[in-house]
């Protein structure tokens, strides 16, 4: 029983490493790669602060890993205070 679970356990990481070789990802990929919550990730594409795929005729959000990559080495600020202080800001202004 115990060599079962450590063989799922094992599946699970393998799994993990692969879907970090994808070029492309979709919010699910990106919250597993960057450890970003699903929400934060969401505030960052509705002010679009975090580089994402331009198809307009997709709905779903994909990011590209290598754009991503750079964009969080260029140490953006995803501290919760700046996104619900540029959050509003938006807000204010389509007010307008």
């Amino acid at each position: 029983m115990e060599t079962e679970n450590d063989m799922i356990e094992l599946l699970k990481d393998i799994r993990g490493l692969l879907s970090h070789q994808k070029k492309v990802m979709n919010v699910d990929d990106l919250v597993a790669y960057t450890g970003l919550s699903k929400s934060k990730i969401y505030k960052l594409t509705q002010l679009r602060l975090i580089p994402m795929g331009g198809n307009k005729h997709i709905r779903q959000k994909f990011f590209d890993k290598d754009i991503i990559d750079a964009w969080l080495l260029g140490e953006p600020n995803l501290s919760d205070n700046y996104l619900e202080r540029e959050f509003d800001n938006q807000l204010s202004q389509n007010k307008k």
